[in-house]
């Protein structure tokens, strides 16, 4: 990255949670995230209810961030923007807000693909001890997404494996609802996990080629499992919880490393690194530490804020982009679906 101090006011909308966020090169000045509590009701994420609740908080939450960062909108150099993946409704109000300040502004616009944002997330300042080099492999897993993505540079990369039906973010939750938890219910799975034996209960694994995933026929064997035991003790999920959950877990996870410590043989790439949302689970987190001591890698954990969506990861992804003097214009729109291109932009 260049030396000149490039501000940046980054915004992301993708699915329920409004975030603004601003970065001075790759350090962050400010990153607030404004969450929606509404879906816990209806056990997901309602798209019509996500972009109600975005027009609501898009403003206070750009002002907020603005101000956080102690500069005036008139010191900032470029808004960076998630143009997708993500839900439409929600990603419309990002991208309009973006595309009405920069024009008010008069400066220049760039529009990133949010999987990219979870990947570079490592390349923010204060991100972690040390930062991947080129070129490595990230595990990318959030809740609707499981990616092993060959990153050759920071806007060159490559998805080598992706799932071919659920995500794994989508078998926690979908688990956790079966067991009775409110959404989102990954979390639990992950807290009640910490206090069970995770070979307590064993459920089929998917046979898929190359570096793909599948988690479909998991989730199935966790249902038919569960149906099965409830029927010879009703009581089964509250006698069985903790053991549950961290079998649960302990299932999903060892699906994800087979996968990836594949692809690391094959491509011969030792720096390892986890993104998305999922890469917040605590067993996920000292598996790949775990892994990176038996087969020698060196790997990279993002803090916790950085997992999640959040436009810090935005923000850095358009730092990569504005130095590449990457931008759009006023006649770009949201995609809910986005390409995954080798140059970073989305189209």
């Amino acid at each position: 990255m260049s030396q000149k101090q490039t501000i940046i006011l980054a915004i992301e909308s993708s699915c329920d949670d409004t975030s603004a966020a601003v970065l001075k090169n790759d350090t962050v000045l400010s990153n607030l995230i404004a969450g929606q509590a509404v879906h816990s009701e209806y056990g997901g994420v309602v798209p019509e209810l996500a972009s109600r609740a975005h027009l609501q908080n898009i403003v206070p939450v750009v002002d907020g961030a603005i101000r956080k960062a102690g500069i005036k909108k008139e010191d900032i150099d470029a808004i960076a923007f998630t143009k997708g993946p993500g839900l439409l409704g929600s990603l419309v109000v990002g991208t309009s807000f973006a595309k009405s300040m920069a024009l008010a502004l008069n400066i220049p616009l760039i529009d990133v693909n949010h999987m990219y944002g979870h990947v570079l997330a490592h390349f923010i300042d204060d991100a972690g001890s040390a930062k991947p080099e080129f070129p490595f492999l990230c595990l990318t897993v959030s809740g609707g997404h499981t990616q092993i993505v060959l990153v050759k540079s920071a806007l060159d990369m490559e998805i080598i494996g992706t799932t071919i039906d659920d995500a794994a973010g989508e078998a926690f939750d979908k688990s956790a609802k079966i067991i009775g938890f409110d959404y989102p219910g990954g979390p639990l799975i992950d807290k009640h996990a910490q206090l069970g034996n995770k070979k307590a209960f064993q459920f089929a694994k998917p046979r898929v080629d190359g570096f793909n995933y599948s988690f479909s026929g998991l989730k199935t064997s966790i249902l038919y499992f569960i149906q099965k035991a409830e029927r010879v003790n009703p009581d089964f999920i509250k006698d069985n919880l903790d053991d549950l959950c961290a079998s649960i877990q302990y299932s999903i996870i060892e699906v994800l490393m087979k996968q990836l410590v594949k692809a690391s043989d094959y491509f011969g790439i030792k720096h390892i690194a986890i993104a998305g949302g999922v890469s917040a689970n605590s067993g996920l987190r000292n598996r790949i530490e775990e892994m990176g001591n038996s087969k020698g890698w060196k790997t990279f954990i993002p803090k916790f804020e950085y997992c999640t969506d959040n436009a810090a990861m935005i923000g850095i992804t358009a730092r990569f982009m504005f130095d590449e003097g990457q931008f759009t214009d006023q006649t770009v729109s949201a995609k809910a679906r986005v390409s995954f291109t080798s140059n970073g932009l989305v189209k």
